[in-house]
């Protein structure tokens, strides 16, 4: 069976059924599990559908992923990417670490991190870096979102405004060909844009996955950020745009 006849019925089947297995699909096409991660990786990398731990589902524009499926979406891309961000992070200094799984990975790269004063509204952050005694860390509050453990709301938005953070580390849902960051929840752009505004320095974590993504809220620009840490090249396009930006772009091997 050609690769192009799977391809359509692979995305015929997710139409019908919202998601497709690895494991299925091996053995509804009798081809190796291999062989139906790279038709999966391919058509996720074209945009028709997003990987989930175990298999793919459709794409949506305006309903995220579920959090524990992302956290298992291209995880040695995240891991690469936090190494290379937390080598640029340096000690004694105020950060910021946002809501996402990216960050999370960062989180982990930095145990061994002294004199920071950490700030997140990621509960999963926090609980992360309880391991490092010689980090401070400070929650924001606000309304807690139990589907990740991210804080959101006016009361998050209030507390990000009394500090002036040396260094914002972000993630994204989405991101724009033409460079916008964009998110699912519209209460937390709002304490994006706030983080960011309230940060002397700011680094976007995102992995290639979200280059084919959309969602309905924009956050910023890439303009607006120092650098962008990623694991594929960007279409030639975009780097043009960040080069005149002056946003550099750091690709990061897995």
């Amino acid at each position: 069976m050609s690769q192009n006849f799977r391809h359509s019925e692979i995305l015929e089947i997710a139409r019908r059924e919202g998601k497709v297995t690895v494991d299925g699909l091996a053995e509804h096409f009798g081809v190796t599990l291999q062989t139906i991660r790279r038709d999966l990786s391919d058509l996720a990398d074209a945009g028709h559908l997003e990987r989930v731990h175990g298999g793919a589902v459709m794409p949506s524009g305006t309903t995220n992923i579920g959090y524990e499926e992302r956290r298992g979406l291209n995880p040695e891309a995240k891991s690469a990417i936090a190494r290379t961000c937390a080598a640029r992070i340096p000690d004694d200094i105020s950060l910021f670490l946002n809501i996402g799984t990216s960050t999370e990975a960062v989180a982990r790269e930095i145990l061994h991190h002294s004199k920071l004063m950490v700030v997140t509204n990621n509960m999963n952050v926090a609980n992360i870096l309880v391991a490092n005694p010689r980090c401070d860390v400070i929650v924001t509050g606000g309304h807690l979102r139990r589907a990740d453990g991210g804080l959101v709301g006016n009361l998050a938005v209030d507390t990000i405004s009394q500090f002036k953070f040396d260094l914002a580390v972000v993630g994204c849902s989405a991101l724009d060909a033409d460079g916008d960051m964009m998110d699912f929840d519209f209460q937390e752009v709002n304490v994006s844009r706030t983080i960011l505004r309230q940060s002397r320095k700011t680094f976007l974590v995102a992995d290639h996955t979200k280059f084919s993504r959309t969602a309905p809220a924009r956050i910023a620009s890439l303009a607006d950020v120092d650098a962008f840490f990623t694991d594929r090249p960007l279409s030639p396009d975009l780097d043009a745009l960040c080069r005149g930006w002056d946003t550099e772009v750091v690709v990061c091997g897995a």
